[in-house]
């Protein structure tokens, strides 16, 4: 347990939460929320970096580059096409080489679109891209995607947003079982239970911004995302007993 790096492409993590930097009421609170997460990873949307909070001042000003990796992302994506010259606009941007492949095929559910994904990515990959890929929690879309080279396979745990945890844990056991990449659960998570349930299952990490975002408190619910995530990472490593139907003494059964 020494050096439990999260590796994702030439980046080492110690942490294994990565937040995102959306939905908060102002960019100071989207600060302390990200140095009280203890996140080194910040996902940004490469279609909304024009937007300013004042005039003279983005996001990535609110953003220390020195301190933070940023993951751009294709969020708002509805095609092949879309995504791959999203990804293209943020690494001409200096931003970076990674980028989060977002696809979506519908926009009132934002599930993803597996054969517009599926194409972005295999176009990304081979230009050089570090890829981490939303999906769905389909183990065979998720083999398809390493197949083609991705750094992480990112299955949904419910849907964006909508804070209900991980609603298919078997489905994700069954990607955990083949995985050659990290598969870290972006996506529905609301509460620190929620992660650390999901880190419970063996997942590399967590990516999540709403459950963040739009609590009562940002901040406190930040430092509750970190401590849960390294809470489940450590009761994963731990190894939890075995359930079981009935009793079992924790002490002696015999006098001696």
């Amino acid at each position: 347990m020494s050096d439990d790096a999260l590796r994702v492409g030439k980046y080492a993590l110690r942490s294994r939460l990565i937040v995102g930097t959306g939905k908060y009421a102002t960019l100071e609170t989207m600060k302390e929320a990200l140095e009280a997460s203890g996140t080194e990873m910040v996902t940004v949307a490469v279609r909304r970096m024009q937007l300013a909070d004042r005039p003279g001042q983005t996001l990535l000003d609110y953003i220390d580059r020195k301190k933070y990796i940023i993951l751009p992302n294709t969020a708002g994506c509805f095609s092949a096409e879309e995504a791959v010259r999203t990804a293209r606009l943020g690494r001409e941007a200096g931003l970076s080489d990674l980028v989060k492949l977002e696809v979506l095929g519908d926009e009132r559910t934002l599930l993803p679109d597996p054969v517009e994904t599926l194409k972005a990515t295999e176009i990304l990959v081979k230009e050089g891209f570090t890829v981490l890929v939303y999906t769905s929690d389909d183990p065979i879309i998720a083999r398809k995607l390493e197949d083609l080279g991705v750094a992480s396979v990112m299955p949904a745990g419910s849907p964006i947003g909508s804070g209900q945890g991980v609603l298919n844990p078997n489905n994700i056991r069954i990607i955990l079982e083949s995985a050659r990449t990290p598969v870290i659960v972006d996506a529905g998570v609301g509460t620190a239970s929620d992660v650390t349930r999901a880190m419970e299952l063996g997942v590399a990490g967590i990516l999540l911004n709403t459950a963040i975002a739009h609590a009562r408190d940002p901040v406190a619910m930040a430092r509750s995302m970190r401590l849960a995530t390294e809470a489940g990472r450590l009761s994963f490593q731990a190894g939890r007993i075995p359930k079981r139907l009935y009793a079992k003494a924790s002490s002696p059964e015999k006098d001696f």
